[in-house]
């Protein structure tokens, strides 16, 4: 975990983003089926579930946007699915927002 003086966890999502953000950009190089059923288990997991806690806060909107574009990206590489927004992509995907995982909502 990654703090700075102030206690602030924005380095943390930094840099998870960036490995996700990599980890995307393997996938799409090297996955030739873009199906829902090949490519949602390889991106479902590419906001790291120890990232959620320091974006909980109100306060920590701008790191929760950032690795919320991380999940944007994931749902975008899904045949089908470039073309839709962020919002129906989650909804045909059953997924929720990062902010919505946040609070705690459920499906």
């Amino acid at each position: 975990m990654l703090v700075d003086e102030k206690l602030n966890m924005t380095w943390q999502c930094v840099l998870a983003a960036q490995e996700a953000n990599c980890i995307l950009g393997c996938i799409k190089r090297s996955v030739a089926s873009r199906s829902r059923e090949v490519m949602l288990p390889l991106c479902s997991g590419e906001t790291p579930p120890g990232v959620l806690h320091p974006a909980l806060g109100p306060q920590h909107k701008k790191d929760r946007d950032l690795l919320e574009q991380v999940q944007r990206r994931a749902t975008k590489m899904i045949r089908g699915l470039e073309h839709l927004s962020y919002e129906d992509n989650l909804r045909v995907l059953g997924l929720l927002s990062l902010e919505k995982r946040c609070s705690g909502e459920t499906l």
